[in-house]
């Protein structure tokens, strides 16, 4: 199980970076009272039936992992959800994309720690391939935004060290600048 709901964020991220998305929009929206998460692609989507098993831990798309037969990542996410009075849905069409969003009550005893999203946004940032993520993190009144071609540009891409700490450094700053929502 995932232990911070950082983590949660990084997996259903990164299975749009892996349905082969070119384009990936992730968007965090904390109010105080509900912590929301959107994850919109431009990936190959999925037809009717793949989306009526997504949540089945007993199922996983024929080829996604060599050697793993159950796909647990939807599951124990909707589990989350609904341990911590929160909700998901699914939408997605074959060759067009997929929009996954959820949300948790952000003051149910049961909710994981946010724990380190700076890290898991520049792992997403820095997985390989050719696509394009952008991410939102709007806490209260406060906001950022920032594209993985945007923060490879600032820093000088995010192949070397120097690149990816200048990343997480800023990651951090911006992070930081986010007053938290009541």
């Amino acid at each position: 199980m995932h232990a911070t709901l950082a983590d949660v964020i990084a997996d259903t991220a990164q299975n749009s970076i892996e349905a082969g998305a070119r384009n990936v929009s992730l968007e965090i929206v904390e109010d105080g009272a509900t912590i929301a998460v959107r994850i919109k692609d431009d990936g190959k989507g999925m037809d009717e039936a793949t989306q009526a098993r997504a949540f089945n831990p007993f199922y996983t798309e024929p080829g996604k992992h060599d050697k793993r037969k159950v796909g647990l990542g939807l599951p124990i996410l909707k589990q989350i959800c609904e341990s911590t009075d929160g909700a998901v849905s699914l939408k997605s069409e074959k060759g067009v994309g997929t929009e996954l969003s959820y949300s948790f009550s952000a003051r149910h005893i049961d909710l994981p720690p946010m724990g380190d999203l700076v890290e898991a946004v520049l792992m997403l940032f820095n997985y390989p391939g050719d696509f394009d993520l952008t991410f939102t993190h709007k806490k209260g009144a406060e906001e950022y935004t920032i594209s993985r071609s945007e923060l490879a540009d600032a820093v000088g891409g995010l192949e070397s060290v120097d690149g990816l700490s200048l990343a997480r450094e800023f990651l951090a700053s911006q992070e930081a600048s986010l007053v938290p929502a009541s």
